[in-house]
């Protein structure tokens, strides 16, 4: 299998049949295999019923994973990604917002060596101060914070290479933070710009609670990437600023006491330095906590710390 086109589909009934029509008329146009993974996230209406007619259609290139409730868009990526078969895997809404007649574009991109293609919605057709707005500012906080520099990590239309989505599990809303994800284990990058249409039918289902949401992720994932073979770094390193500080004020209670003739007892400062050095040993030990917790995560699965590229002369299942 060539291509897998991955499909979150929520209450989007309405917009099924014009989805087919425009996967039906892009992917048939290339000399590829290709089978698209609809995942119903728990619909109320009859979106199920419309995705069980087309895939009884067409059982060569279309198949439907449905949940037993609404689980989210990350879930269902993750479903979705799980059932599928293709080296190349095509994320998309099912809102007809991203237009599928992109992928081939995105698609010749990659074949210039890249391992991700990520959409841009550079006109962007959604409401200005509840989506435009909150997303440029999550988009600019998460490229300074990961270094991973994309203009719209809200776009679910991108194109990557199977192995760059391997070792790592989507959970919460970490789908928009796959590139992150991507970028820790060696993927080539890049964007492009993609059309985006306004919504004809429904609504949408993410107001402005949802860039909460993304910020909160963002620590996760910030610490997942930069922390996560080597959390010492992080506790430890949190710790010893803390113990240095207490040290500085004692010092500085001692000079004060020396020269001052203030007693050290009686002041506040000597509750904080040894607040302080508590804190900062507790840190230490949580970080060497941590690292006993890496240690057993990746041997006892066998988890390797390197990702490789390309083999040369080797089998895939020789020992590297």
């Amino acid at each position: 299998m060539n291509l897998s086109l991955v499909i979150p589909v929520y209450n989007e009934q309405d917009n099924l049949p014009m989805l087919f029509d425009a996967v039906y008329n892009t992917m048939n146009a290339m000399q590829k295999t290709w089978e698209v993974i609809l995942v119903d996230d728990g619909s109320h209406d009859n979106s199920l019923s419309i995705l069980k007619e087309y895939a009884e259609k067409d059982p060569a290139h279309i198949r439907v994973v449905s949940f037993r409730r609404n689980f989210g868009q990350t879930a269902a990526i993750a479903a979705g990604l799980d059932y599928s078969q293709g080296e190349i895997i095509i994320l998309l809404d099912a809102d007809l917002q991203n237009d599928p007649a992109d992928i081939p574009m995105m698609l010749a991109k990659l074949d210039e060596g890249y391992d991700l293609v990520s959409g841009w919605r550079k006109h962007r057709q959604d409401n200005a101060v509840t989506r435009n707005f909150p997303s440029m500012l999550a988009n600019g906080l998460i490229s300074r914070v990961t270094g991973v520099y994309l203009h719209d990590y809200g776009c679910t239309l991108k194109v990557y290479r199977r192995d760059v989505l391997e070792g790592f599990r989507l959970y919460g809303e970490m789908h928009r933070f796959i590139p992150v994800y991507a970028n820790s284990v060696g993927a080539k990058i890049t964007e492009v710009a993609v059309r985006h249409h306004p919504r004809k039918f429904g609504k949408t289902k993410y107001g402005l609670e949802r860039t909460m949401k993304v910020v909160l992720d963002l620590f996760t994932v910030k610490f997942l990437v930069s922390y996560g073979s080597k959390p010492i770094y992080l506790f430890g390193g949190t710790g010893s600023l803390l113990m240095v500080v207490s040290a500085f004020i004692m010092f500085y209670l001692f000079v004060r006491r020396i020269f001052s003739q203030i007693p050290i007892a009686t002041s506040p400062l000597l509750q904080m330095s040894a607040m302080f050095f508590i804190l900062g040993f507790q840190s230490i030990l949580m970080g060497l906590i941590a690292e006993q917790l890496v240690r057993t995560y990746h041997e006892s699965q066998r988890k390797p710390t390197y990702t490789v590229r390309t083999r040369i002369n080797l089998n895939r299942d020789t020992d590297d």
